[in-house]
């Protein structure tokens, strides 16, 4: 099974425990790009289509690729008539110049390289179009990376070091490597909110939830969730994204960085 088809396998779940925490980032996003009624806006890696949906209620002429087919069928559902393509970043399926902005909201770090990704959304980014990309920030500013580590360690595994794009610089950083010009980048604070156990361990293990080899793991999620369970049961984490917006070069260019 490809990568791709196996986050298919989990799509009706991951809109369900995560199409709603991303909004404060969405939100964010089409502030900082100042994305208006009319612009063209392709969403790498667009998921269940949550930014798509938001992107197409502020008037844009929204697309959209995805690796995964289930994921590309659960967008189509959020936002009828749009144009959502399986695709992966590797080979954009548009002309050059096709696009305004091009976005990509925790995706970049699953491209297989990053410079070469990039250069694929700058050449269907027109003249003076943006790029805006967003992913997790460092872990030591999310709780979910609490949980994460655990089960890495009770995988018989060291938890994954921070890579250069979650840490301070290293959007900016690749950015500029693909002759981007940034003007815009900071941080956004997420709250992600959980009803209960239930939906903790639904969330977390997403397919591998009910399973009877998941015994353990269920065990290690509730026990490095207790720091952030709350008198009524609630699950509150609190977490932090970081994201850049950059220029392509052309005539709106001044050929310096703002950010």
């Amino acid at each position: 099974m490809s990568a791709g088809e196996g986050w298919s396998d989990v799509a009706e779940l991951w809109a369900e425990s995560w199409g709603p925490a991303a909004r404060p980032v969405h939100l964010r996003l089409v502030e900082s790009a100042n994305i208006e009624p009319g612009a063209r806006v392709l969403d790498v890696g667009c998921g269940t289509g949550e930014f798509l949906a938001v992107l197409a209620s502020r008037g844009a002429l929204v697309a959209g690729i995805d690796a995964a087919s289930g994921m590309v069928e659960r967008s189509r559902l959020a936002v009828p008539g749009a144009d959502i393509r399986q695709a992966s970043w590797e080979r954009i399926p548009w002309p050059d110049a096709t696009f305004d902005v091009v976005t990509a909201v925790n995706a970049l770090q699953f491209a297989d390289d990053s410079l070469a990704a990039l250069d694929e959304a700058v050449r269907v980014t027109r003249p003076g179009g943006l790029i805006v990309i967003a992913n997790w920030a460092d872990r030591a500013l999310n709780d979910l990376d609490t949980i994460d580590a655990a089960l890495a360690v009770a995988d018989g595994e060291e938890p994954t070091p921070d890579g250069d794009l979650r840490l301070p610089g290293g959007l900016e950083a690749v950015l500029r490597d693909s002759g981007v010009h940034v003007v815009e980048a900071g941080t956004i604070d997420i709250r992600w909110e959980l009803p209960g156990s239930t939906a903790l361990l639904r969330a977390v293990l997403l397919d591998d939830e009910t399973s009877d080899d998941a015994e353990p793991y269920r065990a290690t999620v509730l026990r490095s969730a207790q720091p952030y369970v709350r008198e009524d049961g609630r699950y509150v984490l609190d977490n932090t994204f970081r994201y850049a917006v950059g220029r392509v070069a052309g005539d709106a260019l001044d050929g310096q960085d703002d950010a």
